[in-house]
C-alpha cells in the first residue's frame, strides 16, 4: 500500500511540475505579448484569460466530444467481449463497459493502474481467472499501439510538410523544401532501409547475440498477438472496432477544436496532427496526461499559428471536459453501478463459500 502511495505521489509530482512549467512559460509569453500590445500588467492575467476562454466554449461541440468518447468506449467494450469469447467466457456488455470506465478513472491517480483495475474488476464480477483477463487487456493495448503507429504515420504523410516548414522557419526564417525532399529525412529513410537489409542478411549471426534474442522474443510476441486476431470468430469485426475506437478519438480532437473559437477554423488534417501530439502526451506517464498532454498539445497547435496562451486554453478545455468531468463521472458511476448490477451473482458466490 505504501509503495502505491509513493508511486502516486511521484507521478502526481511529475504531472504537477510539468503543469507548473507549462503555465509559467505560457504566462511569461502572455505577459510579454501584453507589454508589446501596451496592455497594463494588472489587466493581463493568464488565469483570467483562461476563465474567459472557458466561457466562450461552444457547449454543443463539447457534448459531441463526449458522445464521440462514449462511442469509442462502446467499441472498446464490444472488442473486449470478442477477445474473451474464444476462451469460453460470455462477458456481459455492462460489466465490460463500466470496468473500462473504472480503468480510465484509476489512470487519473496512477498511470497504467487502469489496466490492472480494469482486469481485476472484470475478473471479479465475471468470475474469470484474472491472468486470462490480463492477457486480453495486453492484446487490447497491443492493438492500440498498432493503431497509434498507423495514425502517426498518416499524420506525417499528410502534414509532414507543415511540420518541416515550421522547423525550417524556426531555424533560419525560410520555409525550405518539402518534408520528404529534406536531406535529413531522406538520409534517415536510407539508413533505416540499410539497417533492415543488414538485419535480414545477417539474421542468423545476429540471432546469437543476447540483445537481439530479447528483441526477437518481443517481436515474436507482438506478431503472435496480431496473428491471434485472425483466429477470432469474426476478425473483420474486431479490426472494425479497433479502427472505430481511433476514429472516435480523432473526432474528439477535431470536435474539441471546433468548440473553441481561436481553433475552430482548423481543418481535418490539422486536427490529425494536433491529435497525434496530444495522444503522445498521454503516452508519457503522468496522472491522466496532466502537464504532458498540455505541453504537446500546445506544441502541435503552434504548427498552425495558434498562440501559446490559446493553445494552453484549448488543452485545458479538452482536458477538463474528458479527463476530469467525463472520467470522474464515469468512474463514480461505475463504482456505484457495478456492485448493484452484479449483486445477485456476488451474493451467490459468497453464499457458496
Amino acid at each position: 500500500m505504501a509503495k502505491k502511495i509513493l508511486q502516486f505521489l511521484l507521478f502526481l509530482g511529475i504531472g504537477v511540475c510539468i503543469m507548473a512549467w507549462v503555465f509559467s512559460s505560457q504566462n511569461a509569453a502572455f505577459q510579454e505579448q501584453c507589454r508589446l500590445d501596451g496592455t497594463p500588467s494588472d489587466q493581463c492575467s493568464l488565469t483570467d484569460k483562461l476563465l474567459y476562454d472557458f466561457s466562450t466554449v461552444n457547449l454543443w461541440w463539447i457534448l459531441i466530444v463526449l458522445l464521440a468518447f462514449t462511442v469509442s468506449n462502446i467499441f472498446r467494450a464490444l472488442r473486449w467481449q470478442m477477445l474473451l469469447q474464444p476462451m469460453g467466457y460470455q462477458v456481459g456488455f455492462a460489466n465490460s463497459l463500466f470496468t473500462i470506465l473504472l480503468g480510465y478513472f484509476a489512470n487519473l491517480f496512477l498511470p497504467r493502474m487502469g489496466e490492472v483495475v480494469r482486469a481485476g474488476s472484470l475478473a471479479r464480477y465475471e468470475k474469470i481467472p484474472v491472468e486470462k483477463v490480463i492477457g486480453t487487456v495486453t492484446m487490447d493495448r497491443l492493438m492500440d499501439f498498432l493503431c497509434l503507429g498507423g495514425v502517426v504515420g498518416l499524420a506525417f504523410l499528410l502534414e509532414g510538410d507543415t511540420l518541416w516548414a515550421f522547423i525550417a522557419q524556426r531555424k533560419d526564417g525560410q520555409s525550405g523544401g518539402g518534408f520528404f525532399q529534406n536531406p535529413f529525412v531522406l538520409g534517415f529513410l536510407a539508413i533505416s532501409a540499410l539497417g533492415i537489409l543488414t538485419i535480414i542478411l545477417l539474421r542468423e549471426k545476429l540471432a546469437q547475440v543476447p540483445l537481439f534474442q530479447k528483441v526477437g522474443k518481443l517481436l515474436k510476441g507482438f506478431i503472435d498477438g496480431l496473428k491471434s486476431v485472425f483466429k477470432l470468430k469474426n476478425p473483420g469485426l474486431f479490426i472494425a472496432y479497433s479502427v472505430g475506437i481511433w476514429v472516435m478519438f480523432y473526432l474528439q480532437c477535431w470536435f474539441g477544436l471546433k468548440a473553441f473559437p481561436p481553433t475552430a477554423h482548423l481543418g481535418a488534417n490539422a486536427a490529425l496532427m494536433v491529435f497525434v501530439f496530444g495522444t503522445l502526451g498521454f503516452v508519457i506517464p503522468s496522472p491522466g496526461g496532466m502537464g504532458t498532454y498540455h505541453a504537446l498539445c500546445i506544441a502541435g497547435l503552434t504548427l498552425y499559428g495558434i498562440g501559446g496562451s490559446d493553445g494552453f486554453s484549448y488543452a485545458n478545455i479538452s482536458f477538463f471536459a474528458v479527463q476530469i468531468f467525463y472520467n470522474f463521472a464515469g468512474g463514480f458511476l461505475s463504482l456505484w453501478l457495478l456492485p448493484r448490477l452484479n449483486k445477485r451473482s456476488i451474493y451467490k458466490v459468497d453464499e457458496g463459500l
